[in-house]
């Protein structure tokens, strides 16, 4: 877990936010969130607020509040861990009634990270699964990402017309073709970083944001979006319990404006807002057969929480079971 500080200086009306505002988000957006704070801070609103950051695992994030740790702001990968906090009585119910967003801030899509030209022409979900394709995914029972990807490709697979037998068999044989399971997504793609420069057959399946931040930042990488690929959602609230209510308000009003959805654009996340999502239409075209959580009867992260991931002994989860057969934690920490 990482924390900074972005700070702002003079004292402002009494109508203005003022003060300190503690976010507290997954790990992938800490490089956007660099920019956001300092956009927000040019705005009458934003001027007179401190935004102080910690960015970690999504479901270890979630947790940490959950136990006590300070957030005004929470942004979390996944839905479930939003509703972690519903349960404890720090999100309000209704965090997700908004008619325009629906309670998320930014979208994205799983997609692949290859070595610069793609060497192995990867393609598809089943290129993965080539002799000597090293995959590269974060541990699910911390990271948010890792759930988004894993429910990729067993959508996929039922998307291309696979029993959910089989889609389960692909998903034996997708985590047993991992390398290392790190924490959260941002780990997984520093060790990917590293490795690639040596290993050609090097793949990283990962938030598209994710991969086109490394890019932006000078990463020698090419990326793929499948056919076959799941809309993934980020969740954003402010909690019940927030110190500072009026400056979080006004943080989340800003990210989710035009001027918030343009910059999260341009920093490699597709935009929630229609009206600015089509602007960016030619950046972010739509996968040809793009799917949701509710696709296929997956009916939601709540029940795919249970059916995937529950570590229950009495009922452990498919991807519990998976993964504890290939010696992999299940753990939540």
């Amino acid at each position: 877990m990482s924390g900074t500080l972005v700070g702002a200086t003079g004292a402002g009306a009494a109508s203005e936010p003022s003060g300190v505002v503690d976010l507290v988000a997954y790990s992938t957006p800490a490089p956007a969130y660099t920019v956001l704070v300092r956009d927000f801070q040019k705005t009458p609103a934003g001027k007179n607020v401190l935004v102080e950051s910690s960015f970690g695992a999504s479901g270890t994030q979630s947790k940490n509040v959950v136990a006590g740790q300070p957030a005004d702001v929470v942004n979390f990968s996944l839905a479930t861990d939003m509703e972690r906090l519903v349960a404890a009585g720090l999100v309000s119910t209704t965090w997700g009634s908004s008619p325009v967003n629906h309670g998320y801030v930014t979208n994205s899509v799983v997609a692949f990270a290859v070595p610069k030209g793609n060497p192995e022409h990867i393609k598809t979900w089943a290129d993965l699964l080539k002799a000597g394709i090293r995959i590269f995914t974060p541990n699910p029972f911390s990271s948010g990402s890792a759930r988004w990807n894993i429910m990729a490709a067993y959508g996929a697979q039922l998307a291309e017309g696979h029993s959910p037998a089989q889609a389960q068999a692909f998903l034996k044989a997708f985590l047993a073709g991992t390398v290392v399971q790190d924490a959260s997504a941002a780990d997984e793609l520093q060790t990917f970083l590293i490795d690639r420069q040596s290993n050609k057959t090097d793949v990283l399946i990962d938030y598209e944001s994710d991969i086109l931040q490394a890019i932006n930042a000078g990463a020698k990488i090419s990326y793929v979006i499948p056919r076959q690929t799941i809309l993934i959602q980020n969740p954003i609230a402010v909690t019940t319990d927030s110190k500072n209510p009026s400056a979080a308000a006004a943080f989340v009003t800003y990210l989710e404006s035009p001027a918030g959805q343009n910059e999260w654009a341009r920093l490699g996340y597709r935009p929630v807002l229609k009206s600015v999502a089509t602007k960016w239409a030619t950046k972010f075209p739509a996968p040809k057969d793009l799917f949701t959580i509710q696709s296929y009867g997956l009916d939601g992260w709540d029940n795919v929480a249970k059916v995937f991931f529950s570590t229950s002994k009495s009922s452990p989860g498919i991807v519990t079971q998976l993964e504890g057969s290939l010696g992999i934690s299940t753990s939540s920490g």
